[in-house]
């Protein structure tokens, strides 16, 4: 069963790969723009910000194994197929995407409002604002977001291995349930742990190193680099 174990192991991290880099490019932007178009926001419009909020939260609340049955089609039409590690990408990165952009707005959030201030006072635009302050000063909560993504997406790659996806749900599935071979299913089991601890230890040793570097730096110097980054933008 080896060879078997070995490239379910690597089937699952080519789903999680390819779906975790598509959340982060969908919900990275998406939470931002939550956060600007909010009451008080750089872009406030309330109706915007109502009818995203609406879309993710409908998206957050429906259960993985039903927005798998219902994407069949659309996924069908982007990859041929509505089984294989490729088919699994789509609905994971679907469901991931509104996930994720809810863990960034709550790390943009925390962003210190004075640096914005300071900014805006320098004569920084919007994009200059997201672009060197919030996204810079949330990058450890969004490290750790990004970890907590990567674990629920191995547990949805698991899930997706019911309806054929491939991995180790699958294996899990076909062998450990369907042929009663318990071993085997404790060991795919105890893989996922490893491979969850694994992450999870690497994303929270990421967010500590970048929170202590930005904590060593302070306010000040903080500043005086926007304030450089400004006016290079603005001589630009």
């Amino acid at each position: 069963m080896q060879p078997l174990l070995e490239q379910a192991c690597w089937d699952t991290l080519y789903m999680v790969g390819w779906s975790t880099l598509i959340a982060i490019v969908g919900g990275l932007p998406l939470g931002v723009l939550l956060v600007l178009t909010d009451k008080g926001g750089l872009l406030q419009n309330v109706v915007a910000n109502k009818v995203i909020g609406q879309v993710v939260n409908v998206a957050r609340s429906m259960p993985f194994i039903i927005l798998m049955v219902a994407l069949m089609g659309f996924t069908r039409s982007i990859t041929g197929t509505t089984i294989g590690r490729e088919a699994a990408i789509v609905p994971l990165a679907i469901g991931a995407i509104p996930f994720f952009a809810r863990l960034v707005e709550t790390a943009v959030r925390e962003v210190d409002g004075g640096l914005v201030e300071a900014v805006q006072s320098m004569g920084g635009n919007t994009w200059t604002i997201v672009r060197k302050v919030l996204v810079p000063e949330s990058l450890p909560s969004l490290i750790a977001s990004t970890t907590t993504t990567i674990v629920a997406l191995i547990g949805y790659s698991a899930m997706a291995g019911t309806v054929g996806a491939g991995g180790l749900g699958d294996i899990a599935i076909r062998y450990g349930y369907q042929r009663f071979e318990t071993e085997l299913m404790w060991i795919t089991v105890a893989i996922l742990a490893v491979v969850i601890s694994l992450i999870q230890f690497a994303g929270d040793y990421a967010a500590r190193s970048l929170h202590r570097r930005g904590g060593r730096s302070g306010a000040a110097p903080k500043l005086r680099l926007l304030k450089a980054a400004t006016a290079t933008s603005k001589t630009v």
